[in-house]
């Protein structure tokens, strides 16, 4: 009678890629969007992270030289614990002031998780936008925006196409880091991250803080000026002279002064009335259209004294690489892997294997049996005749694939 054709044989190495041991790796490994990430994903950062040490050069440079130059003269002219005491306040303000900036720049501003599959069309049109009339030929599409109810006011959100899902209110995409964050305020280059949700209170605290400490510079180098020509019964050009470096740094903190609490005071002004950066150059609130804008003392309440929430994403769980909903499109469609996956991937033409599920390697083998499903051993004759497969194309992934596992046997007893 007829025999039954037997399965191919796998390898040792085959049997292993195609096990239940799927290789695992971390979130922030295969993470979608710019960021990067320090100590095994522990720590965030945006793509132009280079530029915090220009920042902190700038905050680190001008107190050295206080503490080298002007500070010895103060230690000598105020009483000994008074003079140690104002420059270990300076040491002390430097500390706190780049520590806020590392937690502004090395935390989760409030990233929204990326939605795996776009959002089903919803039936009830009434909350989408008026200026929506669907697509061209009738098929139901996403809609690019629809309007929510926040505080009684009627907010309109939009849908991310990258991120595949409707922004939450205040949430916006950064282009520069490739996310969406939660109540997005803006990308700010001097900390080389996005300011968010979860940062934004120590970004604020950061520019303050460095408002007051160029302050507290200007203040003393002036002091110490004051001392010299005090000391020495001379002008004010001449004093300047025995000291290059209070110059310096006068004008110098000056200058930054006026940048820093310019900016302190803009955001002082976005507290009090519950704006971000964004919505205030883009929207341009007044006090009855913002729906968020909910009395000064709540909105500092809501700023400073709120608990900041969870992040929600957790950048060091453990994932499968192979998940069938990346590596099954990828084999089904012949395309190859998306190229933000192939951190831990491998090329075939390497020399290399590319781990496959089990589930996957049984969709590929149903597709080489179903060339030849009706072969059978012997002399019986075939019910298929051949020139109906004449339309059948084995791709080049198939044969790849096929002699990636042992069945290219398969293919060529059918040729």
């Amino acid at each position: 009678m007829y025999a039954a054709a037997r399965p191919p044989q796998l390898s040792e190495s085959n049997r292993q890629i195609i096990g239940t041991n799927v290789p695992t790796v971390r979130v922030y490994e295969v993470w979608k969007g710019s960021n990067r990430f320090c100590f095994g994903g522990r720590f965030i950062f945006g793509p132009d992270v280079g530029s915090i040490y220009i920042t902190v050069s700038l905050i680190v440079i001008p107190v050295s030289l206080f503490c080298a130059f002007v500070s010895h003269r103060l230690i000598h002219e105020f009483e000994h614990p008074m003079g140690i005491l104002l420059v270990a306040i300076c040491v002390i303000f430097t500390v706190y002031d780049i520590t806020l900036l590392l937690l502004t720049s090395s935390r989760d501003p409030g990233i929204i998780p990326r939605n795996l599959h776009p959002p089903e069309p919803e039936d009830d049109r009434s909350s989408m936008s008026a200026d929506w009339g669907g697509s061209q030929s009738g098929v139901s599409t996403i809609p690019p925006t629809k309007d929510i109810v926040v505080n009684g006011m009627i907010v309109r959100v939009k849908y991310c196409q990258t991120c595949t899902l409707y922004r939450p209110p205040r949430c916006s995409h950064c282009s520069i880091c490739n996310n969406c964050v939660e109540r997005f305020d803006h990308h700010c280059p001097w900390v080389g991250q996005c300011i968010g949700k979860r940062n934004y209170r120590f970004f604020f605290m950061f520019v303050f803080s460095t408002t007051m400490l160029c302050l507290y510079v200007f203040a003393f180098c002036w002091v110490n000026i004051v001392k010299i020509m005090a000391a020495n019964h001379c002008s004010l050009w001449r004093a300047f002279s025995e000291s290059p470096v209070s110059l310096i740094l006068i004008l110098y903190t000056f200058v930054t002064a006026w940048f820093v609490g310019g900016l302190t005071s803009f955001h002082l002004y976005l507290i009090f009335t519950n704006q971000t950066t964004y919505e205030n150059f883009r929207y341009q609130y007044n006090g009855k259209m913002n729906p968020y804008n909910l009395g000064c003392a709540h909105n500092i309440v809501d700023i400073f004294f709120s608990k900041i929430p969870k992040s929600k994403n957790n950048f060091r769980a453990k994932i499968k690489l192979n998940s069938s909903s990346i590596l099954a499109a990828s084999i089904s469609h012949g395309r190859t892997m998306s190229p933000e996956v192939p951190k831990t991937s491998y090329d075939i033409e390497m020399g290399k294997r590319r781990a496959v599920a089990a589930e996957d390697f049984e969709e590929i083998q149903s597709q080489l049996d179903g060339i030849g499903r009706f072969e059978r051993c012997g002399t019986e004759p075939r019910h298929v005749h051949w020139d109906e497969m004449t339309n059948w194309e084995i791709t080049p992934e198939i044969h790849r694939l096929a002699a990636e596992f042992g069945l290219e046997h398969g293919l060529k007893s059918r040729k």
